[in-house]
């Protein structure tokens, strides 16, 4: 996944229809990765926006977590280099899987798009949970990654903390700065009440398929 040059549109909330999430959260608000979840059928999920980009739906893409990865263990899994190559799923296996969520979502089969992990191995998502699993329109990279990225930076720096990061993208990845207080500038994630509270993005591992 390459940190590219954002076009914030997850910096600054607009007054669409799609409410802004709390920032409350836990690790049991998302729930925890079952690489036997049921994939919707086809048909039943239908893709949101927000700003003129993707969502996924909720009820079909709700996100899940890898249970390994805890506000605790985070030196020693997502913010360690190389981490995310050791869950990654196959190709073999996501490949099927995309085919099929591409049907729920009713998509063809030839548009461009990437099998997108919701909450990012990065930020602790479930490798091959359905449920965190969803076809993203558009080319690759897109603006989700440099999302993140970012937020990736913010957790790994202690600006955030682990599970209000994995709920704000989980929820609406487009307001996901606004959500846990955080301002992007200058290839800098600042926290909003602490402007002087700031780290430097870095790219991150590559996501998705």
């Amino acid at each position: 996944m390459l940190a590219t040059a954002l076009a914030v549109s997850g910096c600054h909330a607009s007054n669409a229809a799609t409410p802004t999430p709390t920032l409350a959260a836990s690790p049991a608000d998302l729930p925890t990765g079952n690489s036997a979840a049921a994939m919707p059928g086809p048909g039943t999920c239908k893709l949101g926006s927000r700003d003129g980009q993707p969502l996924p739906d909720p009820n079909c893409t709700p996100g899940a977590v890898n249970p390994a990865v805890r506000q605790d263990t985070i030196k020693d899994t997502i913010c360690k280099a190389g981490w995310t190559k050791t869950v990654r799923p196959p190709t073999s296996k996501t490949n099927k899987m995309k085919a099929e969520s591409a049907r729920s979502y009713n998509l063809a089969p030839g548009d461009k798009s990437e099998y997108d992990h919701l909450v990012s191995l990065e930020l602790g998502g479930a490798p091959d949970d359905p449920r965190n699993l969803w076809v993203e329109p558009g080319t690759i990279p897109n603006p989700k990654d440099a999302v993140e990225n970012k937020l990736h930076a913010a957790v790994c720096s202690g600006l955030i903390q682990l599970a209000p990061a994995q709920k704000a993208i989980a929820t609406n990845w487009v307001t996901a700065f606004d959500t846990v207080g955080l301002r992007v500038a200058n290839g800098k994630v600042c926290l909003r009440d602490k402007p002087t509270s700031c780290v430097t993005s870095q790219r991150g591992d590559e996501d998705g398929n």
